[in-house]
Formats: C-alpha cells, structure tokens, sequence
C-alpha cells in the first residue's frame, strides 16, 4: 500500500468517526474490512512501518510527559494514536516530538490529573486484525494472512537506533529536550 493511500485510510476513517460519532478505531475497522484481503495486510505493513520510526526516546519522552509515566505496551499504544492523528501531525511529531504542545488534546490534559488516556489509542494497533475477523469471524484469520503475506517471520535481530537515551524522571534533562511539553506538564519554563 502507498503512503499516500495508507494516509487516506486514516483520514477517512477519521472523517467518518466525526460525522457518525462512533469511536475513531470502529470506524477504522470497518472501512478496512470493506477492502481487499491483500489491501489489509499491506495497510498493516505500512502501519507497522509508521509505528516503528515513532520508536525513540524524545518519542518516549513526550509519551511520558503527556501520559504522567509510559511503559512499554504504553508506548506502542502512544504511537498508535499518534498515527490516529493523521498525516501532518505524524510527521509533526516525527520531525519534533515537542510540537505535540501544540495539539488541542494534549494542551487541554494538561489541565486533567487523570490524563492516561490522551493519544493512548490501544485499539489502532489492531485495526488490521479486527478487520479479518470481521470478515471471516476467525480471530486468527489475520495472522495467517500475514504470515502468508510476509513469509516466515525472522526474528528481528537488528537493533533499532532510539537516539540517545536519557532520564525521563530529570526535570532539567526533560525541559531541555522537550522545553513546551515540559512547560505545559512540569510548570517549567520553555
């Protein structure tokens, strides 16, 4: 699937998540299942793709600041919903994690104790798979089609380069790397 096209998935699905009202992940389901088995499984290669290159640091570290703390499963689902976002605030957010300062949502649960929830999007990451058991009622149609789509799996025995590593608990370390988010969560000055 080309970028362009995956980009039209989301943006459609968003588009209809706002004039239904229904939530943005059902709405994402259903208009994968409405394509091709083949279509599915490359808009999960593309996701997996655009989810992978979230995977670093100054990622985490917006995730951590925005969510009050961020595990592992926490991070995978934070760049699910930064992919939920659509095109221009992925690449946002690519380019400068700390534009995310900037996003209604996270400026308005800056103002909320329990903000766990802001760009955490769980279900995005299985958008694809709930889209083959809606289709076949199989719940384990999807990994079969993927395994048939990828051949057989590697494990993935290359590190991935997250940048540099630093403590997310470090008011300093975190205002300086992330000077807007940190204002809007510490109280510190950008």
């Amino acid at each position: 699937m080309e970028i362009d096209t995956f980009w039209g998935v989301i943006e459609a699905a968003q588009a209809g998540a706002a004039a239904t009202g229904e939530p943005f992940d059902e709405v994402l389901v259903q208009q994968l299942a409405e394509r091709p088995r083949q279509e599915i499984v490359e808009y999960a290669e593309r996701f997996d793709e655009l989810h992978d290159a979230l995977y670093r640091w100054d990622v985490w570290a917006a995730a951590y600041l925005i969510g009050g703390g961020c595990s592992d499963d926490s991070f995978m689902d934070f760049r699910a919903g930064v992919i939920a976002l659509g095109c221009q605030w992925y690449q946002r957010v690519a380019a400068d994690p700390d534009s995310l300062a900037a996003h209604p949502d996270v400026v308005q649960a800056a103002n909320v104790r329990d903000r766990s929830e802001v760009l955490f999007y769980e279900d995005v990451n299985y958008a694809a798979s709930g889209a083959f058991e809606r289709i076949t009622g199989d719940a384990d149609a999807f990994h079969e089609a993927w395994r048939s789509f990828r051949g057989v799996e590697t494990e993935r025995c290359n590190a991935v380069d997250m940048g540099e590593d630093f403590d997310f608990d470090d008011d300093g370390e975190m205002s300086r790397r992330l000077p807007r988010l940190a204002a809007l969560f510490l109280g510190t000055s950008p």
